[in-house]
């Protein structure tokens, strides 16, 4: 008499859960990092990866070897919305760094002028450009008087000094930056000073 085996019960496979869940925790954590300035930065291969482990999840859920479907999906929404907000913030940091080298470049045009009725006035202009600073001094025998000046660098101010000699009379002193007057003052009197400055 032959005698069988029994057929050994087959125990159905653990579901294979992990790379749906592991894309869910990146696309939150990515997510939630992507908002911080700077911080940011390090949200780029969170949300990255969290794309990859979602997909991977969600394909092995469509057949049937995951239970996670819906984890996997939000992971995966999770990891694009992050995404997008990396994106945005590298546009941002971006358009600040063009608008830097941009005013950098830009050429200023600073006017120094005194008016008044002073005669033999001392005067002293100084153009700030980055760590520079060029000072000139001129005597001026008679009113008025302008210099323009022209500087780049991301500092572009200046400013001018204007002194009433032993004879006194008056003088007005006027700063312009870039067509726009910043600043205008008065001094009379014999060896009185009015300053003007732009910083």
């Amino acid at each position: 008499m032959t005698q069988y085996a029994p057929n050994p019960t087959q125990t159905p496979a653990k579901p294979s859960n992990g790379l749906g869940l592991t894309g869910f925790i990146l696309g939150l954590v990515g997510l939630l990092l992507s908002f911080i300035p700077l911080i940011g930065v390090v949200a780029w291969p969170l949300v990255i990866l969290g794309i990859i482990f979602s997909a991977i999840g969600i394909s092995k859920a469509a057949k049937g070897r995951a239970t996670n479907k819906g984890i996997a999906i939000t992971g995966l929404v999770l990891s694009v919305v992050g995404l997008v907000v990396c994106i945005l913030w590298a546009a941002v940091w971006k358009k600040a760094a063009d608008d830097i080298n941009e005013e950098a470049n830009r050429e200023a045009v600073i006017v120094y002028e005194i008016t008044g009725d002073a005669t033999n006035v001392s005067v002293t202009y100084t153009t700030f450009s980055d760590a520079n600073a060029n000072t000139k001094d001129e005597t001026v025998a008679t009113l008025p008087w302008t210099k323009e000046v022209k500087t780049k660098g991301y500092v572009k101010e200046g400013q001018v000094i204007v002194t009433t000699g032993e004879a006194g009379g008056s003088v007005t002193c006027t700063i312009t930056v870039d067509g726009k007057e910043v600043e205008s003052n008065t001094a009379s009197g014999p060896f009185e000073m009015a300053t003007c400055d732009s910083i």
